[in-house]
């Protein structure tokens, strides 16, 4: 950065953000490397069913180039209100308790703002996703690690997490499921975790972008449905991942009205209004979501290929994730996560995710997304060229 002394003035908690070189990164798209790094199910293919496009499409010639309300149609608002009561067990005031967001980043940033003031220490069980961490940072808080278990898939390692509360301890952002690991932590745990938030009094932000894609018939808890946990969890919802609408920037967060009277105070300030044409796309895919089906069969065969695909490569470890589109793979014994995904990208023209962004233990890891590319065949293949490279990866060269 130059000299000019100009940028003294800046934010401190700005000073450690690194330039991302995001122009490199879509000269690599746009010369044809394939992305198994981003969370953007079935990309760069067209993927959403015809009624999804149609509402989009329908809205701007019936009037959608207007604004909605900053805290999101009243028609979407209650569309999501019936889909957490019949998926999630939650039953809210769609008009006090819940706010639309442009995408689930954007949500998870105004959930933690209105917790975190500077000097607030906040329980991050990591690995996790990396805007989890970087916002408790750039927002003045003091980001407290707590590594998940990796010999229990990555559980949460409840005894690691009291040791870590101390006066100054306010919130715990959780990731369930968990990204990048996949992991689902269970009722037994998140009954335990909620008397510790109640024995310490804490409040918690829930991020539940994954939730839609559970493997195995393994049970999935909203954690804000648990007793007591109402009133002290942020919960952050997605539309990008298991609807595969990633382009549209649709989430959602659901809070008590006490919190979401801040939430909505500061909707314009934070985050604006969610795209008007997006909003009716998202009412679509929420009221006939049978599409959803077919994409999680499709995850959960990708699965099932990439452990068997996996467990062939020497010096590779991994469990099969309980949740998500991701397999979270230890390359530690071969070295660090960001030569070896150089490697990829260089040999196979292949774009995965280096762990060491997600924090804890990561800088030991790669990031592997199940959903990219339409095609299984070209996705198989794409597989089985990331799976060769980590076969003949060697850290000398």
């Amino acid at each position: 950065m130059t000299n000019n002394a100009a940028y003294s003035r800046l934010n401190p908690h700005m000073a450690g953000v690194r330039r991302v070189d995001y122009a490199a990164l879509q000269d690599r798209i746009d010369a044809g490397y394939l992305m198994l790094g981003w969370a953007d199910p079935f990309f760069p293919d067209p993927c959403l069913p015809e009624h999804v496009i149609a509402a989009a499409k329908a809205t701007l010639d019936e009037g959608g180039a207007h604004y909605s309300l900053p805290i999101g149609s009243p028609q979407l608002r209650r569309t999501i209100a019936g889909k957490l009561a019949r998926v999630n067990g939650m039953s809210i005031d769609p008009d006090r308790e819940l706010i639309v967001t442009p995408g689930s980043d954007t949500g998870l940033w105004q959930a933690m703002q209105v917790v975190i003031s500077p000097g607030d220490e906040v329980l991050n069980p990591v690995p996790s996703y990396p805007s989890n961490v970087r916002n408790v940072e750039l927002m003045g808080g003091v980001n407290v690690p707590v590594p998940l278990d990796a010999e229990r898939d990555f559980a949460l390692d409840l005894d690691a997490l009291r040791q870590r509360i101390t006066p100054s301890s306010k919130l715990i952002v959780l990731t369930q499921p968990n990204n990048p690991t996949g992991t689902v932590h269970d009722r037994a745990t998140l009954e335990a975790l909620a008397k510790i938030v109640i024995d310490h009094d804490l409040l918690v932000v829930v991020d539940q972008a994954f939730e839609d894609v559970i493997y195995d018939g393994r049970e999935f808890v909203t954690f804000a449905t648990l007793p007591g946990m109402r009133e002290r969890t942020i919960t952050v919802f997605s539309l990008s991942k298991g609807m595969a609408m990633s382009g549209f920037r649709i989430g959602y967060t659901v809070a008590a009205p006490e919190i979401m009277a801040i939430m909505h105070g500061t909707a314009v300030n934070i985050l604006g209004a969610a795209n008007t044409a997006a909003q009716a796309a998202a009412v679509a895919a929420l009221q006939a979501p049978s599409f959803v089906d077919g994409y999680r069969r499709t995850f959960a065969a990708r699965r099932k290929l990439a452990t068997e695909i996996f467990a062939n490569v020497p010096g590779v470890r991994f469990s099969a994730p309980q949740a998500g589109l991701m397999l979270w793979l230890d390359t530690s014994s071969l070295g660090n996560s960001r030569d070896v995904a150089d490697h990829i990208a260089q040999k196979a023209r292949i774009i995965v995710h280096p762990g060491e962004n997600f924090g804890g233990i990561g800088s030991g890891y790669i990031r592997i997304m199940l959903s990219a590319l339409r095609d299984d065949i070209a996705f198989a293949d794409a597989l089985r060229r990331t799976a060769d490279c980590l076969g003949s990866f060697d850290p000398q060269n």
